[in-house]
């Protein structure tokens, strides 16, 4: 007896291949991350992130003026401010280097490309961690209304999103209270809702300089064991107001990406971080894997998992990528 069914006959030609494909990536899926510094004609190549720089606001905007060019719909900018101190104070300053770079930015392109600026404390401090430290500990209450502060300038420099990633609790209805009080009722917030307290980020450390000068960061972002913790972390900030959410790390969370899209059905995002791009990277230019395929195998497992954006330092090679094939 032959077998009825043969799902290999939906598989032997390409053409059919593409036609009865589930999952898609398009480029208007991709969020771009970028770090900017202070300075002019600065171009400074991250050594655990090949291919990803730290850039001064002019060649920031070049950047951003190519991205238009391939077709990347949207960054998520971070700062190296010119000073840290104990309170973050470039943090909210309006004329900080994120605020500075996004004015440059959307007087360059305007609405071209989307400009979503990550909010936190943890670039700006002279201690390196996500909020105001009181007494030895980050004080969650007091820390929020930075934030909000940090936000508002944001929005005034002329950002499109405002993407909280503190996980202090209650940030995003001070933020979304301190937006709407100032008129900006209309900017939408991407809220980092479930962050974990990740291996996976020592790479970005290094290209936003946000290491922290002593303890860790397990007192505010999630327990990595913890599946049920992240639905209440997306609730919550889904009740303060929260546009779209997103799911930090990406790959190692695919079971959390799919549970939070089954339940709540909001805009998600993922955030392919830092130490997923590396190890990409590092093992193609060993010879190890073949880097093109098993980015684009990361990638579209990130969207059938449920994702609608992804935040990927791989942006603009899967955009050229996309334009190929």
């Amino acid at each position: 007896m032959f077998p009825n069914t043969r799902l290999r006959r939906l598989r032997y030609n390409p053409i059919v291949r593409d036609m009865v494909r589930e999952t898609h990536l398009h480029k208007s899926d991709l969020i771009y991350p970028l770090f900017v510094m202070p300075g002019k004609g600065e171009k400074h190549e991250v050594k655990s992130m090949p291919g990803v720089y730290q850039m001064s606001i002019d060649v920031l905007v070049e950047e951003c003026k190519e991205l238009v060019e391939i077709g990347v719909p949207a960054i998520i900018l971070f700062g190296i401010p010119e000073h840290k101190d104990e309170l973050g104070s470039e943090a909210y300053d309006p004329e900080g280097i994120v605020q500075r770079a996004v004015r440059a930015v959307k007087a360059a392109v305007g609405q071209n490309l989307l400009v979503i600026t990550d909010v936190c404390m943890c670039e700006y401090t002279s201690h390196g961690h996500c909020g105001i430290i009181i007494d030895g500990e980050i004080a969650n209450d007091e820390t929020i209304s930075y934030l909000a502060k940090e936000a508002i300038t944001h929005a005034e420099a002329g950002a499109d999103i405002i993407a909280p990633s503190d996980m202090m609790d209650g940030r995003v209805a001070a933020i979304r209270k301190g937006l709407d009080y100032k008129g900006f009722t209309n900017i939408p917030i991407m809220s980092y809702s479930v962050k974990y307290a990740s291996g996976y980020y020592g790479p970005f450390r290094d290209a936003a300089e946000s290491a922290p000068s002593f303890g860790d960061r397990r007192s505010h972002q999630m327990d990595i064991a913890n599946g049920d913790e992240a639905m209440r972390e997306a609730l919550s900030d889904i009740e303060e107001g929260a546009d779209m959410i997103m799911v930090k790390p990406a790959g190692p969370y695919l079971d959390i990406i799919r549970r939070v899209k089954d339940k709540y059905n909001i805009p998600l995002a993922a955030y392919q971080v830092s130490g997923e791009y590396s190890m990409i990277k590092a093992a193609g230019q060993l010879g190890w894997i073949d880097e093109e395929r098993v980015m684009l195998e990361s990638l579209i497992a990130i969207k059938r998992a449920g994702a609608d954006m992804i935040l990927t330092y791989f942006a603009k090679d899967v955009a050229k990528y996309l334009d190929k094939n």
